[in-house]
């Protein structure tokens, strides 16, 4: 699993509420799905599935892709 710890000081509520629910309404198996959550001290912990590769993030800013590469992997 990989676990994403949010701030509960400097994070809106509304917006890591919303985070979690769409997150749990969306499951697919192109995208990491949720599993569970924790209050742990001052942060929520947002459990979700492990991929090993990186973020999208970090694909994108690394890798020189053509259009239609970037096409496919953003329709995925």
């Amino acid at each position: 699993v990989a676990i994403k710890k949010i701030s509960l000081q400097e994070t809106s509520k509304e917006l890591t509420l919303n985070e979690i629910e769409v997150m749990r309404t969306n499951r697919n198996s192109n995208i990491v799905n949720y599993l569970d959550s924790y209050i742990v001290e001052e942060e929520l912990w947002l459990i979700m599935e492990y991929v090993d590769g990186g973020t999208l993030y970090d694909v994108i800013s690394e890798t020189c892709m053509s259009e239609g590469q970037m096409a496919a992997v953003s329709r995925e």
